[in-house]
């Protein structure tokens, strides 16, 4: 922090000056005042307090009170003392704060913990093991940001029941409480030397008519049959000091962190906080900067319910201290980082004016002073000239604060709509002339699905809360969809999705808390069926529209990649958890593509490269957890790779598009082919598996050597021979579309440099032509060329294929530039440069390929067929395209 100053005595200067309760204590004990001058440079480490209580030995409950009274003035005096001579900041108070804290209650267990000859030692009536308390850190100090005068929240909890060894036998619960008793005492009691810590434990179940302690058993029974929301919240924090921290946590963090994104949690906050307003405006507490508006309880507020929402997914979401979890929104664009550098800011800000509150007198208060004299010893160690140049920055950062607590915990929708109907209103005559003056076409169908879903069993049994969100969110969602064209198709695509999520609170609480979010939905459901099927299959991805920020930011797949690697090592040990983290980031990427698709924001190429470069992810991230995973691996990093032929190897993927592969090793291991065989069928799994998280992709393994019989894996070497002596000319067509995509780099170059030699091979253009030609006619005996499927029509996008995989294959010897696998409308061009097809043919050529795809990719967007009327205004480019082919073909 600062070297030591020559003139210690001045340095305690603006500390005295500010605080009473450090001129008693110097006053009292004059010593301290010395030891305090003598060790003002640096911070009263951990290892300083644990040094100081094993200076002397321990006899009896009162010594031990009086050595932790002790330790508490020392650290007290020092940090008052560092902190006002502006050596110290916020992170050293509450670490050197929550160190004092857990160092007490380590010691007082160990004191507590000696043999007991009387009673013996608690033992579990199921592992027959020695039980030990549980001390569990709430609030601040399981935060570890506890403050200069703060009580202590604490729950004791023992694992389980049973009976003590000694020749007076009692409960383990009874054991157990009386510990709990002389703990708190030993912390808490405020004797000559004063206290420790004042230890509050309203917070264990049933408060303060509960049982002082109980065990696992208890605790989880309490939980899932009495807990409130708030103690969700208060749980957050929740932290063992002693004891069994991972059973603890095992047991409560599924009552805390919900499976799913937990939108409910708004309302349950925002009741929360509603009653602590109420208190404070009924006390006169506005001046209150932990509880007032714009305080601390409000920044916490706002970094807790998200914990709450996303804590279940991400286990980033579970961290306890609020500027971590304030930085972790920010990284993962939950909230702006404006908005965190603001509360960031707010928060550093209010604590120390906290700390420097509770120097005064040493009291639990966070009320501003109302005396001049401590208003301005207050603004002077906030730094400020004056008390009122010192409200203006308050005043700053509470409003900033506040701003952004509206935000987040703005008043429900459903609590404050106005929509202009409510489903009452569809049982009258005028119904269908309402809805009809409103643009749908068919009210009658409208009216009539409305109210069979509203009087059907699964809408009359689910809870109340459920139905009063959505008598809300309908209506509002008719106005809505008459915005659009087809208001009676969206509305019904909309009514899909709310039918089958209509008893999960949490999509519901989302719809009615987020009206931004029921626009953007039945923007993309009246947009493609595409995609409202894809997010009926997938509700969670609901969460997507919350940010627009985030849903129409095109990716940057190396910090993507970088956040699902890091995602993915919380569910070390867990196959299952790592296959849906993989699923739940595919799917959101593909959501985030087909929002920006249809908002125009990206071109079909960019989409498909985009698509593309998020299965080369995958498969990446797939390799490596499978490789970890592997039983019997015999090196660190396989030398193994995924070859991407098809649509992937030409970076042309659509939305649900297949990957072709093939599966490439180089590795001299006498048993390389039986384990990467085994590694090659789990990377399938993992990819194919339909989990409750759904599935990443088809996998096609017929393009591998000697097809569906041949090997899963190929050594390069097997690779090579088969492809210059026994591939067909139609792998030697497929290979010129294929890529390096994921594994093993080095493998990858040999690939490409091997798809290029076998690329340019002399051949018999004749016999090529002849071969391809009959390889399209055996096609076409399967896929007849109708003149509405762009993909087989004559002319159309196989075609195109087949011209520029025959030019490839014909001239690539003697024009090197053929081989770039840099996609047929480019390559079309290379040809036409070369001289190899005319320009007037090969420019048609291009563009009908570019129009197809997008032909293509609009029908796949709304499952349905191009128009006519489309198709005909391609008629003279399609025709180039046959006349191209007959050029080649007919000679």
């Amino acid at each position: 922090m600062s070297e030591m100053h020559n003139d210690q005595p001045d340095l305690l200067a603006p500390a005295l000056a500010h605080s009473t309760y450090l001129q008693r204590l110097f006053y009292r004990y004059p010593e301290l005042q010395a030891l305090t001058s003598e060790q003002f440079g640096q911070p009263f480490s951990r290892e300083e307090m644990l040094a100081f209580l094993a200076q002397a030995p321990v006899y009896s409950d009162e010594e031990l009170k009086r050595r932790l009274r002790q330790l508490r003035q020392r650290v007290m005096a020092r940090l008052i003392a560092r902190e006002l001579a502006r050596l110290s900041d916020l992170p050293e108070a509450v670490t050197t704060i929550s160190d004092l804290a857990e160092v007490a209650i380590t010691a007082a267990l160990d004191w507590l913990n000696q043999p007991d000859e009387r009673h013996g030692e608690p033992i579990g009536e199921d592992s027959s093991t020695r039980q030990q308390l549980i001390v569990v850190g709430m609030g601040k100090l399981g935060g570890r940001e506890l403050n200069v005068s703060s009580d202590i929240d604490l729950i004791f909890v023992y694992p389980e029941d049973g009976e003590t060894t000694g020749p007076r036998k009692i409960s383990n619960h009874e054991f157990f409480a009386l510990q709990g008793k002389r703990l708190i005492n030993l912390i808490g009691d405020n004797t000559d030397d004063g206290f420790v810590f004042r230890v509050d434990m309203r917070l264990r179940p049933f408060g303060d008519s509960g049982p002082l302690v109980c065990s696992f058993a208890a605790l989880e029974n309490y939980l899932l049959t009495q807990g409130r929301e708030w103690e969700r919240y208060a749980w957050i924090k929740g932290r063992a000091l002693s004891g069994d921290a991972a059973g603890l946590d095992e047991l409560v963090q599924p009552f805390v962190f919900r499976k799913y994104l937990d939108y409910g949690a708004y309302q349950s906050m925002r009741d929360l906080h509603s009653q602590i307003r109420r208190e404070v405006q009924r006390r006169d507490k506005l001046d209150n900067i932990k509880l007032g508006p714009g305080g601390i309880r409000e920044i916490e507020f706002i970094g807790q319910v998200f914990q709450l929402i996303r804590g279940g997914r991400s286990k980033a979401l579970r961290q306890r201290a609020t500027r971590v979890i304030l930085r972790e929104l920010g990284q993962q664009g939950t909230l702006p980082e404006e908005a965190v550098a603001d509360l960031d800011a707010a928060y550093v800000f209010l604590r120390d004016l906290e700390h420097r509150i509770m120097y005064l007198d040493d009291a639990q208060t966070q009320m501003l002073p109302s005396g001049e004299a401590d208003r301005a010893r207050i603004a002077s160690s906030m730094n400020y000239p004056d008390w009122d140049s010192f409200l203006v920055a308050l005043n700053y950062h509470r409003d900033k604060v506040a701003r952004q607590f509206e935000q987040v915990f703005s008043q429900s929708p459903v609590e404050g709509s106005n929509s202009s109907q409510d489903l009452s209103s569809l049982q009258d005559e005028q119904a269908a002339e309402r809805l009809e003056s409103k643009g749908y076409i068919n009210a009658a169908e409208v009216i009539r699905r409305l109210q069979s879903y509203t009087s059907s069993n699964r809408y009359q049994q689910m809870p109340e809360r459920c139905r009063k969100r959505l008598d809300i969110i309908l209506p509002a969602l008719i106005d809505t969809a008459a915005d659009y064209p087809s208001p009676d198709v969206t509305l019904l695509r909309v009514l899909d999705l709310i039918e089958s999520v209509s008893r999960r609170e949490s999509y519901l609480a989302l719809l009615a808390e987020h009206p931004q979010a029921l626009r953007r939905l039945t923007d993309l459901y009246s947009a493609s069926s595409w995609v409202s099927q894809y997010l009926t299959r997938h509700p969670i991805l609901l969460d997507e529209l919350l940010d627009a920020r985030l849903l129409y930011q095109e990716p940057d797949w190396a910090v993507l990649g970088a956040r699902l690697r890091e995602d993915i090592r919380e569910y070390d040990g867990d196959t299952e958890g790592k296959m849906d983290c993989l699923r739940h980031f595919q799917h959101a990427q593909i959501f985030r593509l087909v929002a920006q698709d249809i908002a125009g924001m990206l071109t079909l190429e960019k989409v498909s490269d985009h698509l593309s470069d998020l299965a080369d992810l995958i498969l990446s991230v797939t390799l490596e957890e499978v490789w970890r995973e592997l039983p019997g691996r015999h090196r660190e990093t396989p030398a193994f790779a995924v070859i991407g032929y098809g649509k992937l190897g030409g970076k042309e993927l659509g939305y649900g598009s297949d990957l072709d592969c093939v599966f490439l090793f180089d590795d001299a291991d006498p048993n390389a082919q039986e384990i990467y065989a085994r590694f090659a069928k789990r990377i399938v799994s993992w990819l194919t598996s339909l989990t409750s998280a759904g599935m990443l992709y088809d996998i096609d393994l017929r393009l591998r050597p000697n097809g569906a019989s041949g090997l899963l894996v190929s050594s390069l070497e097997a690779f090579s021979e088969y492809q210059h002596k026994s591939a067909w000319v139609w792998e030697h067509q497929a290979i010129s579309r294929a890529r390096f995509a994921a594994g093993d780099r080095q493998i990858g170059q040999w690939f490409e440099h091997f798809r290029c030699e076998i690329l340019s091979l002399p051949r018999d253009a004749e016999a090529l032509r002849q071969e391809v030609q009959q390889m399209r006619e055996r096609m076409l005996e399967t896929h007849p060329a109708h003149p509405d499927d762009v993909k087989h029509l004559r002319g159309g996008i196989v075609d195109i294929e087949f011209i520029v995989q025959f030019l490839i294959l014909a001239h690539a010897a003697r024009c090197p530039a053929l081989t770039a696998n840099s996609g047929n409308i480019a390559l079309l061009g290379v040809a036409s440069e070369a001289g190899l097809i005319p320009a007037e043919l090969a420019e048609p050529s291009r563009y009908a390929y570019r129009e197809l795809r997008r032909l293509q990719h609009a029908a796949r967007l709304n499952d349905s067929k191009p128009g006519a009327a489309e198709l005909e205004a391609l008629a003279g480019h399609l025709e180039k395209v046959r006349e191209l082919w007959t050029q080649l073909f007919a000679q």
